[in-house]
């Protein structure tokens, strides 16, 4: 099979932040790599905007260093790298002062695709959007790109998206998420509304429930007192998980266009029923040497959550009585990203009880080693009667696409092309970032107004005991986290 590298048209991409983590690890790697792959084209112009005072070679070396660090050594060719560093401009600028508009303006070219990548505070959004039309640098048809988090509530949300709008329309902005960039995540879309196998069965009345986990190893570490304002609820719920919920239970849109597609997200978020306390779990780790989140987050009186487990129900016709379970958390067993969808057993089995029966359970896999994996039963191999076993029809795309199987985009790399075609399927509308907040909030003020501790639950483990009984009083259990 062979991938088909479609370019886009020559643009001028200025990324606010430009010295960043996120930019020296992310995205200019990743424009790195969509330029040895042929997507952008040399007459593009790449702007690096930041407080710091460079040239353009100490820039340009800055990139250099990120590449050595984060691009494969096999992609690393010189000739290619000294092309696309021919791209590379730099601006030092105040965001919200007056000093380097003037250059940056001069750089900014008028007849090409504009793109504006804000990564930075969220607090200076608006002094960018603002300073962008003072010095009539964006156009009308220009993109502004801005990262997570998009508010801290319903409140701080409607406030960030009517600084943008003073400013931008909606059409012109784009709210990233990079869980939606994943392949895998395409291709949920691909495979339930491209094959008549799936789509008949996607409902309650076949599917008994739905897992969405998202397993992280690692703790807070640096960012312990940023991580102790937000917790796992507002920075992964609210935005990643609520997303994968979106896909997995939107109605077919009439087109895959992008305000249809985020038509039936929408439907999703305002269908979930409000949470009790017997819906939710929250935990923070503990290490075997007694080192917990609270002495990560410098925080020792922290009421705030490293784990969340949420019981919810969408209700509407195709969901009503199932439900669809979340988890996610730090320094848990294994890092690992999926969606399992757990079909419902047969009405009636003409095999015997002891036949080793189990559920038909389709497994998407974000990370790692992104694929899809259909647990089906057969009869187990050899004599001696009829014996069920649960096999796997398993697919990665390393496997299944060979060498560009392997070799797939970033999720941040496509996504900015998406941004440069003016593709706004995969990023979020304001409206959806309103309504994930409208539900999210009485949530988090029911368990601040009890000032309830988190349960503490071992690193390593799989979470706190009590996620175990959220299940096991459901008569089902949490599939194991493992890579």
């Amino acid at each position: 099979m062979v991938s088909r590298v479609i370019p886009v048209d020559p643009f001028d991409l200025v990324i606010f932040g430009a010295t960043g983590d996120l930019a020296r690890r992310k995205i200019l790697p990743g424009l790195y790599r969509r330029f040895l792959g042929g997507q952008i084209p040399d007459e593009a112009c790449l702007i690096g905007a930041a407080r710091a005072s460079l040239s353009d070679d100490q820039f340009r070396a800055q990139i250099e260093a990120a590449m050595a660090e984060f691009v494969d050594p096999a992609k690393r060719d010189p000739a290619q790298i000294a092309r696309f560093l021919r791209c590379v401009r730099y601006v030092a600028i105040d965001a919200t002062g007056e000093e380097g508009w003037a250059q940056l303006k001069a750089l900014v070219r008028p007849d090409r695709v504009q793109a504006f990548y804000f990564s930075v505070a969220p607090t200076l959004f608006g002094a960018l959007a603002e300073r962008l039309h003072k010095h009539e640098i964006a156009n009308s048809e220009a993109r502004i790109v801005v990262e997570k988090p998009f508010g801290r509530d319903l409140a701080s949300a409607r406030a960030l998206n009517g600084t943008l709008a003073a400013h931008f329309d909606e059409r012109q902005i784009y709210r990233i998420d990079h869980y939606l960039g994943k392949e895998t995540v395409q291709n949920l879309m691909a495979v339930r509304f491209a094959n008549i196998l799936f789509e008949p069965l996607w409902n309650a009345q076949f599917v008994d429930h739905v897992q969405i986990t998202v397993a992280e190893t690692v703790g807070v570490g640096g960012r312990g007192a940023y991580y102790d304002k937000s917790g796992a609820m507002r920075d992964m719920v609210q935005n990643h998980l609520m997303q994968l919920l979106c896909l997995i239970a939107m109605e077919p849109p009439y087109h895959f266009d992008p305000d249809a597609v985020r038509d039936e997200k929408l439907k999703v978020i305002r269908a979930l029923d409000p949470l009790t306390s017997e819906d939710i779990v929250r935990g923070q780790y503990v290490d075997a040497r007694g080192k917990s989140y609270v002495d990560d987050a410098e925080n020792p009186a922290s009421r705030t959550e490293s784990y969340i487990a949420l019981r919810c129900h969408v209700a509407n016709w195709r969901w009503k009585g199932t439900p669809f379970y979340l988890r996610t958390g730090k320094k848990l067993r294994a890092r690992t990203s999926e969606i399992a969808v757990v079909f419902k057993e047969p009405p009636h089995s003409i095999f015997d009880d002891d036949t080793g029966w189990r559920e038909n359970m389709l497994v998407i896999r974000l990370q790692p080693n992104e694929g899809m994996n259909l647990k089906m039963m057969i009869k187990e191999p050899g004599p001696g009667g009829m014996r069920l076993v649960q096999v796997p029809l398993d697919m990665s795309f390393a496997d299944a696409l060979g060498e560009e199987g392997a070799d797939m985009p970033d999720a941040y790399e496509r996504l900015i092309m998406d941004v440069i075609r003016g593709n706004q399927t995969l990023f979020m509308r304001g409206d959806e970032v309103e309504a994930a907040w409208a539900w999210t909030d009485p949530i988090i003020a029911g368990w601040e107004a009890t000032k309830a501790r988190p349960q503490r639950y071992d690193a390593g483990s799989s979470g706190p005991e009590d996620a175990l009984m959220l299940m096991h009083r459901d008569a089902r259990r949490w599939r194991e986290i493992r890579e």
